[in-house]
């Protein structure tokens, strides 16, 4: 398969193909010409890739998994703790972005949104951070 050809079978964009080949996470072969030639191997990596990068897993995490993978006498308690990882930092940043939900809620209510120019909204954010804590 060329380039066009597993793009569209990964669903991943040429130029996200072309990077994962240049940090070496997927190796196709070389024709004569120069081309790339893709093999079914190449492409399970790549919907691998996919896969793992559309659930939040770094690069460094799918350089990982795909390691992990690919040795079969792997240990799943290995890939279950890159796993439990990436799942606290999801479950971290989720907590981080219901705090700002609940203050920035709190603020569009307690402003009048009328022709006044006090606004609690400005005010909270020109607060120095010490005094927000």
């Amino acid at each position: 398969m060329n380039i066009g050809e597993v793009s569209r079978a990964s669903g991943l964009p040429a130029k996200t193909i072309r990077y994962y080949e240049d940090i070496g996470l997927v190796t196709p072969q070389r024709a004569a010409n120069g081309y790339r030639t893709f093999r079914d191997s190449d492409l399970h990596k790549l919907s691998f890739l996919g896969r793992a990068r559309s659930l939040g897993f770094s690069i460094e995490d799918c350089r990982t998994l795909l390691a992990l993978y690919e040795d079969r006498g792997r240990a799943s308690a290995d890939v279950k703790l890159v796993a439990q990882k990436h799942l606290a930092g999801i479950e971290q940043k989720i907590a981080e972005l219901q705090q700002m939900h609940a203050t920035l809620s709190h603020l569009v209510h307690a402003c009048a949104g009328d022709n006044r120019p006090d606004c609690p909204i400005l005010a909270d954010l020109a607060a120095p951070a010490t005094a927000k804590a």
